[in-house]
């Protein structure tokens, strides 16, 4: 019995990426075994409660993935959602999440994390769910990180977000983002409305625009 449900657990992490005591608690499994089998290293301990496999394909954004699953509320924003829609040079050591206004501060834990906080509208504006490795993690459109750079210039720098309007250009110019409508102009402008911050995006699109 105890090797089926060791098994069992094995499975599990292997189909979610990374696994909780809540996971075993909805499969029926007991959530002691996570430790135990933690100790005997057929787990990884990879954040506050949070285990996946120890041969696991580890990719550059496996810190994304961790979060997400400590996070489920939160969506992956600014510097961070840059980085993953390759807009920016930037290589942030924090994992840059959005959160509704009024919500918990959440604890520390093995991967740093900087919030944000954003009204429900613009928290659900332009959400996008991609698969890092088997874990489903929300992230910014790329239209709309733009806007919310231009939104939080204060914070991120606004040499920051002119280089993700440049490189915003540069992808559609190149056609790196296929047919995807959150890589249009029209996309970038809603969620500048969305942000409002329109009246400070126009000149600056306008400019870019107009280079060529």
């Amino acid at each position: 019995m105890a090797q089926s449900r060791t098994d069992a657990i094995l499975a599990l992490a292997a189909q979610r990426g990374i696994v909780s005591a809540d996971d075993l608690a909805e499969a029926g499994l007991p959530r002691r075994y996570l430790s135990r089998l933690a100790r005997r290293g057929e787990l990884d301990r990879v954040g506050r409660g949070l285990y996946a496999l120890p041969d696991r394909d580890l990719t550059e954004h496996h810190d994304l993935a961790v979060v997400a699953r400590r996070l489920p509320d939160a969506v992956v924003c600014l510097l961070s959602a840059l980085r993953f829609h390759d807009l920016t040079t930037q290589a942030p050591f924090e994992v840059w999440v959005a959160l509704r206004t009024g919500a918990w501060e959440p604890r520390p834990g093995s991967v740093p994390v900087r919030t944000v906080r954003m009204t429900p509208d613009a928290l659900e504006a332009g959400v996008e769910v991609h698969d890092v490795g088997p874990v489903p993690v929300p992230v910014f459109s790329p239209a709309k990180t733009v806007a919310d750079c231009f939104k939080y210039r204060n914070l991120v720098g606004l040499d920051v977000a002119l280089e993700a309007l440049h490189e915003f250009r540069r992808a559609r110019r190149e056609q790196r983002q296929g047919n995807s409508s959150e890589w249009t102009v029209d996309a970038l402008w809603r969620h500048a409305g969305t942000c409002r911050v329109q009246g400070v995006l126009r000149p600056y699109l306008e400019a870019v625009e107009a280079s060529g």
